[in-house]
């Protein structure tokens, strides 16, 4: 995942990219990054959680400036979570100075690059895929970033939204293919980068538009420039092909943002449609598991007529570890993150409404719960077509072998699951939901047809 934020020309750059990594927290909460320029030198500061634990009001204060970029990490990529925080700054060319990155995405190709630069003598910092990138820059034809970038980008392969960031200018790049989000927005003459459009939002910027697949921008004192490149190896410029992660429809992108001109949160209660037009299921209420499923569950009472209740309430000051008590507590992982509310389920036949299936272990504690609070049947419908290949482009999700939709049936997994009924939503539903066609989405985790080989 990773959220990536920028900003160019505004004296408050530092703490509009502090603000603007907040609501990109839910891409990523491992470490947090900012990166400023004052026109002179790179101010950089890194650390280890969250955004608001990263930055003190002292810290912001000694980043100076009026051009900043910033990162929230989780990690696909790497192994080190200190060394490897993001934005990661290097010491690039006499003339241009430091160069600071961003990225959120995967380079299928990291491992070989990793070797061959090492082999010309190449020096790496960080254990993370995206060092190899400024490392490339380095290894450049010309003495222009414009002319040596197109160049570098070619040579990777993978699915990637960048920021650059020198003393005086800020880049924006996305892969040939626009796997992971990007957009670009104004404010009071300066201009702002981010993967949601909902980070514009809190500081009151204005949307433009999405930087398209293949596309680099450029934004400095001479204005803005845009180029595209196609990922082949020569100097033609061409616009790329979408394969866009449809899993930032149908999970990682905030219920507020906009992407591809449609908003997440209609896109996501089309799915709560297109669920009920496959699955007429006769209950008393709908409930989600929160909160990635809420706007599908509205959609679904919506057009089902049935009641929409709060069934499963989630404890949102959950890290991603806590101390268990000595005495073990049964399903404990599970109750700390959820819990179900009693009266409303007792009695009921419940649709409970959920975005996806990985491995099947956490749904089948969750309907458990369910069952202990009295639910007489659970019909559990998920958002999306079963899950039955990895991700290799910056989502960090098991092997095949531990997705259970590759190794089990819709009835085996029912089964193992422990509800009434189990029903997922068709490809086609999906696609429907989005309004767009098929052809602009990467689902290569239901199908198995990869767009970047």
């Amino acid at each position: 995942m990773c959220g990536i934020f920028g900003v160019y020309n505004h004296p408050e750059a530092t703490r509009l990219t502090y603000l603007g990594l907040y609501a990109l927290q839910h891409r990523g909460q491992e470490s947090a990054g900012i990166v400023s320029s004052d026109g002179e030198k790179l101010y950089p500061y890194l650390g280890v959680g969250l955004v608001a634990d990263v930055f003190s009001q002292e810290v912001l204060d000694k980043l100076h400036g009026n051009l900043a970029i910033g990162h929230t990490r989780y990690s696909t990529a790497g192994a080190d979570t200190k060394r490897d925080m993001q934005p990661i700054l290097v010491e690039y060319r006499q003339d241009v100075g430091d160069l600071a990155v961003a990225h959120n995405g995967n380079l299928l190709n990291a491992d070989n690059l990793r070797r061959e630069l090492i082999r010309r003598g190449c020096n790496f910092q960080t254990t993370a895929d995206t060092e190899i990138i400024p490392q490339l820059l380095a290894c450049g034809w010309t003495n222009s970033l414009e002319h040596d970038l197109p160049w570098t980008l070619r040579q990777i392969k993978g699915a990637y939204s960048l920021l650059f960031m020198t003393r005086k200018e800020l880049i924006a790049a996305r892969d040939p293919y626009g796997v992971r989000p990007l957009c670009m927005g104004e404010i009071d003459g300066g201009y702002v980068f981010a993967s949601e459009s909902s980070a514009f939002d809190l500081i009151g910027a204005k949307y433009i538009r999405e930087i398209e697949p293949g596309e680099i921008v450029i934004v400095n004192a001479q204005g803005i420039k845009s180029i595209f490149f196609d990922g082949k190896l020569h100097t033609k410029m061409v616009r790329g092909k979408h394969a866009f992660c449809i899993f930032e429809y149908i999970y990682f992108s905030r219920p507020d943002s906009r992407i591809l001109d449609r908003n997440v949160h209609l896109v996501r209660k089309n799915l709560g449609y297109e669920l009920f037009k496959e699955n007429k299921i006769k209950a008393d209420i709908v409930i989600p598991v929160p909160d990635s499923a809420n706007s599908a569950a509205v959609g679904y009472a919506e057009v089902s007529k049935i009641p929409y209740e709060t069934g499963l309430i989630r404890n949102h000051y959950v890290g991603r570890t806590f101390i268990e008590p000595k005495q073990s507590i049964r399903d404990f992982g599970a109750k700390i993150k959820y819990n179900p509310v009693r009266d409303i389920i007792n009695g009921k036949k419940i649709v409970v409404i959920d975005d996806s299936i990985v491995r099947g272990t956490t749904s089948r504690k969750l309907m458990q719960m369910l069952k202990n609070a009295g639910a007489k049947e659970i019909h559990l419908c998920i958002s999306c077509p079963p899950i039955k290949c990895p991700c290799f482009y910056g989502i960090d999700t098991p092997t095949e072998k531990e997705l259970i939709a590759s190794t089990h049936s819709v009835k085996e997994i029912r089964d193992f699951i422990g509800v009434d009924s189990l029903h997922y939503l068709s490809l086609e539903g999906l696609i429907r939901a989005t309004g767009l066609p098929k052809e602009q989405f990467c689902v290569a985790c239901f199908t198995g047809d990869y767009p970047i080989k």
